[in-house]
């Protein structure tokens, strides 16, 4: 009877700990640093993260990028599980871990040469502006940008390579300015081999936390996001957080600084 009673609970242990050692599933539109090519030998630190983190625990991450909006879509679903790269205003009824991973400065930027600098929702009004498509900016910039996105004053792109047709049409002249995260700005437009050729015109936001954001349809949502949270904060402790930040040339946002 005792050894029925052993046979029985590793069974169950293993039927346990088999049902958590699953593959996490990660989609968002490409967003790098945070999130990249799924293939590259640098696919976003946030993927990175989530990979160190889950591995430990017996979880494997299978990332892909498909555009934004349907990104939350589906993952609100549940088809996937996890978002990179999130506001919490993207998705409120996502299921987020107590700790962010990162903090964004939204920029506007603008062609080298070009006089116009946002002070304000006003000076907004006599230029055109490129947008895309479900991102959350903030809150007065999105009821603006609701308000008039059916008018040539605000162009929403809703595509996987959105930053990049913004940014060529800032140069295009076809928009005034486009607004954008500073780290994401800046590694764009070196890929592009465009530095210098778009400038900083003001800041809409100077601090905005991102997270990782999973399925409000899944129970283990829960789970994710408990791993997410402690995790951050070990990998800050071990120094490896340290590690994966500079690859990528950025350093731990909670040292009062986003570039090395």
């Amino acid at each position: 009877m005792n050894q029925i009673r052993h046979t029985l609970a590793v069974i169950v242990f293993l039927v346990s700990g088999s049902a958590w050692a699953d593959t996490l599933t990660i989609r968002a539109d490409e967003w790098f640093p945070m999130n990249g090519d799924p293939f590259s030998e640098q696919p976003g630190y946030m993927i990175e993260l989530a990979e160190v983190i889950l591995a430990p625990h017996g979880h494997t991450v299978e990332y892909r990028t498909m555009p934004w909006e349907r990104s939350l879509t589906m993952v609100r679903e549940g088809k996937f599980d996890c978002v990179v790269g999130a506001y919490i205003d993207d998705a409120p009824d996502f299921v987020f871990p107590e700790q962010e991973w990162g903090i964004n400065k939204s920029t506007f930027y603008v062609k080298q040469g070009e006089s116009w600098r946002y002070t304000g929702i006003e000076s907004l009004r006599d230029i055109k502006i490129g947008t895309i498509g479900s991102y959350a900016y903030s809150d007065e910039f999105d009821a603006y940008v609701e308000a008039n996105k059916q008018s040539s004053k605000v162009q929403v792109l809703k595509a996987n390579n959105a930053l990049e047709q913004n940014i060529k049409k800032v140069l295009a002249g076809r928009i005034t300015a486009t607004v954008e995260s500073d780290l994401v700005m800046e590694a764009k437009l070196k890929e592009m081999g465009l530095q210098g050729q778009l400038v900083p015109a003001g800041l809409l936001s100077d601090g905005d936390a991102m997270y990782i954001a999973c399925s409000p349809a899944k129970e283990s949502s829960k789970h994710y996001v408990k791993l997410f949270s402690e995790g951050v904060e070990a990998l800050r402790q071990s120094g490896q957080l340290k590690t994966i930040l500079e690859k990528y040339g950025l350093v731990d946002w909670r040292a009062g600084s986003t570039k090395p």
